[in-house]
């Protein structure tokens, strides 16, 4: 999966999401682009899936007819070491995911 981590999650992490093209906000060059404006120009670039920690991300969005599939992470912070033990919880959330849906992984 061509995978979008969103500029709250740490860049590290995308180096352990393995087997999926992971690329940053500002690696994809969409630094400081408002969510509904960000969720379109990833999805008109190519990407099948959106990796954040914004835990009011599915209030803050109009998610109907999105192309892109968005994961939500719940950890206690969004730090490099919370994240960390939920790797594989997100990698079995990106395995499954299909275009367009909305998954919460984590606490």
């Amino acid at each position: 999966m061509r995978l979008l981590l969103d500029e709250c999650v740490p860049r590290k992490l995308k180096t352990y999401i393995t087997g999926h093209e992971c690329q940053t906000v500002p690696e994809a060059g969409l630094a400081g682009r408002k969510n509904g404006e960000l969720l379109s120009l990833a999805e008109q670039a190519g990407f099948e899936g959106f990796l954040t920690v914004d835990q009011g991300f599915e209030y803050e969005q109009n998610l109907l007819g999105r192309k892109i599939a968005i994961v939500v992470v719940r950890a206690r912070t969004s730090r490099i070491a919370d994240l960390l033990p939920l790797v594989p919880e997100i990698l079995k959330a990106l395995a499954s995911v299909q275009s367009g849906e909305f998954v919460r992984v984590g606490q």
